[in-house]
């Protein structure tokens, strides 16, 4: 198994890790409720996708 020869130094081992960091989550306001949404999910209170019923949701109390 390959070892490095040489140690990396600082900049070089930051820049690497610079690419790691966590992204904020995507959302979008939902036009029926009015909520923030993930694009591309069911909404789990409607059982709505794209505008359509994709789900039967039970009421609850």
């Amino acid at each position: 198994m390959p070892n490095p020869k040489r140690r990396h130094s600082k900049s070089r081992t930051r820049q690497r890790r610079a690419h790691d960091a966590l992204k904020t989550p995507q959302f979008y306001l939902d036009k029926d409720t009015g909520e923030p949404m993930q694009p591309h999910r069911i909404n789990p209170k409607t059982g709505m996708y794209k505008g359509r019923q994709i789900i039967e949701v039970e009421e609850s109390e």
